[in-house]
């Protein structure tokens, strides 16, 4: 009872193209492998992205410009 025959796997088989057709079951094969091809190239786009990346840029927080000079205790604690 647990096991499945050859009838079985044909009812079944004939009750799906049934329900979907040869055709629709065909368009939903090649939507899927459109969909993987889709996601590869996005995935080899996101390394191409990752290695063209640019140096990453710092700020000198003790460089002081002319302007600044006057207010150089701007943003320290008085106690």
């Amino acid at each position: 009872m647990g096991s499945m025959s050859i009838w079985h796997w044909i009812v079944v088989i004939a009750v799906v193209l049934l329900l979907f057709g040869r055709g629709k079951i065909s368009d939903l094969m090649g939507d899927v492998a459109q969909g993987i091809k889709a996601f590869k190239k996005g995935m080899s786009d996101d390394e191409k992205t990752a290695e063209k990346s640019e140096p990453v840029k710092t700020i000198d927080h003790n460089a002081q410009t002319p302007s600044s000079n006057s207010h150089s205790d701007v943003g320290s604690k008085v106690v």
